[in-house]
């Protein structure tokens, strides 16, 4: 009797290991698949990026000579918002340094960057290289447009602009 009970216990062990691994195997499948046919969607649907642009609406910074009026409205912006994170040197403090942001990102980058950080984290390469190396996401300083176009011109007299 014990051999007939252990046999059949070996038996429905054995029926339902093979029954579960087919089961869990599509299963996988099915959710792989279809998460491979939502990200296809997805990528079809976006837009292409730009990486010389960034990730928001300044598709066009028109640069001129430097207006001094802006850089000082962008340097008090500067040492309310960005002082305690960013040195005007290349030293990285908590952010990296600006000098030379001007020469190593074009306008409507930087402007896109600092009014929209959160998406260009996301989505430009540029800008997840300097969160890897800094590791702290830049916080949304809540800027406007005025702000940031002058705290462009402000990185531009810092970095020797006339």
């Amino acid at each position: 009797m014990k051999k007939h009970l252990l046999l059949l216990g070996m038996f429905a062990a054995m029926v339902l290991a093979s029954c579960g691994g087919n089961n869990t195997q599509s299963a996988d499948q099915a959710e792989a698949d279809r998460k491979a046919s939502a990200d296809a969607n997805k990528a079809a649907a976006a837009p292409s990026y730009d990486p010389n642009r960034g990730e928001g609406k300044f598709t066009h910074v028109d640069i001129g000579p430097l207006n001094a009026a802006m850089a000082s409205s962008g340097e008090k912006v500067y040492e309310v918002k960005c002082a305690s994170c960013h040195k005007l040197t290349d030293e990285k403090l908590v952010g990296p340094g600006w000098k030379g942001v001007t020469t190593r990102h074009q306008p409507e980058w930087i402007m896109n960057f600092v009014t929209n950080t959160d998406a260009m984290l996301e989505k430009d390469p540029k800008a997840q290289a300097m969160l890897e190396i800094c590791l702290v996401r830049m916080p949304n300083q809540n800027l406007s447009d005025q702000e940031a176009r002058d705290i462009l011109e402000f990185m531009r007299k810092n970095d020797g602009a006339k």
